[in-house]
Parts: structure tokens; C-alpha cells; sequence
């Protein structure tokens, strides 16, 4: 089995983790109302994707009573 010789130094080591690092999601405009969404997902506010409406608009409630 393959064993390091020598230690690996500390700006070695924080040179490679300065690429674990997480990303933004890209938010496209929904072709249909222009609300910032997430790519391949419905429009939470027109309900719309891939140019036809697939569900309801979302309208704030969640539809149980208090």
C-alpha cells in the first residue's frame, strides 16, 4: 500500500481545501411572469413549465385552518 514519505505541509493542505467551497444555485427568469426561479423547476408563482401550466399558482395559504 502507497504511504507518503513526508508530511504534507500546511499551505499545501489549505491550497487544496480552497476548492471545497460551496456554490450559489443559478436563478433564471421564468420565461412566462420574469419571477427569478430555479433552473428545470416550476414557477412557484404562475405555476407555469416548459410554456404550460403544470399546477396551480402558489397563493400564500397552506390550505389548513388555525
Amino acid at each position: 500500500m502507497a504511504v507518503p514519505k513526508q508530511k504534507q505541509s500546511h499551505s499545501r493542505t489549505t491550497k487544496r481545501r480552497s476548492q471545497h467551497k460551496i456554490s450559489s444555485p443559478s436563478i433564471n427568469a421564468c420565461p412566462q411572469c420574469h419571477s427569478p426561479r430555479l433552473p428545470h423547476r416550476v414557477c412557484g408563482t404562475c405555476g407555469y413549465y416548459g410554456g404550460r401550466a403544470v399546477m396551480e399558482p402558489d397563493s400564500g395559504h397552506h390550505g389548513h385552518e388555525h
